[in-house]
């Protein structure tokens, strides 16, 4: 199974793989953010075939709902740079602009000398086992097709490690980073503050900051969940491969009620 079909150079179609979790009839972000990585790195790579620049920052805007109908991407340089390089990626359906993603690459130098973080570990997906499945409060086929553990602490924070067997693209390879960031949205909701058959909370956007690569298909993340007294709130995410830390993710979030 895949959550994309090529259908031409630019065009795609999702599969219901792609089901959202707030709507089972609407794609979820997640896989889209996947596609649109895969294609700014193709892009890319056009002019930098010895890879001297990598992706360190990664915003997301989404403007509207994703159907299943085919879409296009296209893809654009917006500031071009031997040492940094703006890339913007726009997923159009149905005439109108749905997602759009701007990806700062910036050029790679020796500095291991002086590489750390602060940012704390958390267990690893291999060394819990007892953690327990992703539970039950979502659906849709993409939340159907992940494969992972949460461990929930006081209301709002936990952490997670979730993967996939599932294709982005039918029988076309991807970078891990590409498969990487379409598991990356997953964070908003993989630790509940309030149970979604109360409050939705859907996010407008998703900002990644990565400080190296990501390897492996696990994605972990350390969550902490905010909603403010005003409707808006924000899931900030410490992101990690199986080697610990490799950047951070925050959503802004639209927070409301069910009637």
């Amino acid at each position: 199974m895949a959550y994309f079909i090529r259908q031409g150079a630019n065009t795609f179609l999702a599969t219901p793989e792609t089901g959202g979790a707030w709507n089972p009839d609407e794609q979820h972000i997640a896989p889209m953010i996947g596609l649109l990585t895969h294609l700014t790195e193709l892009d890319h790579k056009q002019r930098d075939e010895d890879a001297a620049l990598v992706p360190g920052r990664m915003s997301v805007e989404i403007l509207g709902v994703l159907g299943y109908e085919p879409f296009d991407v296209e893809v654009e340089v917006v500031r071009p740079g031997r040492t940094i390089e703006l890339v913007e990626a726009v997923c159009i359906q149905n005439g109108r602009p749905a997602v759009r993603m701007r990806t700062w690459f910036m050029a790679q130098t020796d500095t291991s000398s002086s590489a750390g973080t602060a940012f704390p570990l958390i267990p690893g997906p291999t060394t819990e086992k007892s953690l327990p499945g992703l539970g039950t409060n979502w659906s849709g086929g993409f939340v159907e097709s992940i494969k992972g553990y949460r461990k929930p602490g006081e209301l709002g924070r936990g952490f997670a490690w979730w993967q996939t067997d599932t294709e982005l693209i039918e029988s076309e390879p991807v970078s891990n980073l590409a498969a990487f960031m379409g598991l990356m949205d997953m964070t908003n909701g993989i630790v509940v503050r309030k149970d979604p058959s109360e409050v939705i909370y859907p996010n407008l956007d998703l900002t990644a900051h990565l400080f190296r690569m990501p390897e492996g298909k696990w994605l972990g993340a350390d969550v902490s969940v905010s909603f403010g007294a005003n409707g808006i709130g924000e899931t900030h995410s410490v992101i990690h491969d199986e080697n610990g830390p490799v950047g951070t993710c925050s959503q802004i979030l639209t927070v409301r009620p069910r009637t």
